[in-house]
């Protein structure tokens, strides 16, 4: 079994970038469903009552969703796409952790975790010179190594940013507050971050060639 190429890499098997958007939010709209409509669910098929409350129910949903399109994503490329790996192992690890522990708590120190880890993969894959923020938006645009490096280390840096604001929010506010927070918060900074580095993006664009008729 081997890892997908490099983002330049000629011989890279690449999705279609809608394909690999529904792959990539796809497991994350399983885990909005199961978690709003968890109890019209668990009414449905009584047995997944035992999973407890909804938060639970979702987590277990998103486990499974995310083994599905890692599944169908190495069956199509014939390669384990590096970001959604480390991305799936980290789901794995702290939704069995989240099931297990039963914990409200745990839930609130899940995004502080996942994005520092992030933060350290990205960075970390920096030292060992693979950028691999190019794995993840490769589909969307090309850019030269160069681009790939600092768009990677600006990441990385905002990933530790999140995982600080989420700190500060749960040990500083109400539980409600925190939730209304990472639904409606942090997805406007997110993008206003995004937004921020189309310069970057622009000034390292690689033009896509013209395919041969």
């Amino acid at each position: 079994m081997e890892f997908e190429r490099d983002p330049n890499d000629p011989d890279r098997r690449e999705l279609s970038p809608l394909l690999k958007l529904a792959l990539e939010l796809g497991p994350l709209a399983v885990f909005f469903l199961f978690n709003s409509r968890g109890e019209q669910i668990a009414a449905l098929y009584p047995a997944l009552k035992a999973l407890g409350q909804p938060i639970f129910l979702a987590t277990a949903a998103f486990m499974v969703a995310i083994a599905v399109s890692l599944g169908v994503s190495l069956w199509l490329t014939k390669r384990l796409p590096i970001m959604p790996l480390v991305s799936g192992v980290v789901v794995f690890v702290f939704g069995a952790l989240t099931l297990w522990l039963q914990d409200d708590l745990f839930i609130k120190l899940k995004p502080t975790i996942i994005n520092s880890l992030f933060g350290a993969v990205l960075l970390g894959g920096l030292l060992f010179g693979k950028a691999l923020l190019g794995y993840v938006f490769d589909s969307a645009f090309r850019l030269t190594d160069e681009g790939w490096r600092i768009l990677t280390f600006r990441w990385g840096l905002f990933f530790f940013v999140l995982a600080a604001i989420n700190e500060i929010v749960w040990r500083s506010f109400s539980t409600d507050f925190w939730v209304s927070f990472k639904v409606f918060g942090i997805m406007p900074i997110t993008l206003a971050f995004t937004m921020s580095q189309l310069p970057l993006i622009q000034k390292h664009a690689i033009a896509t060639p013209d395919r041969e008729t």
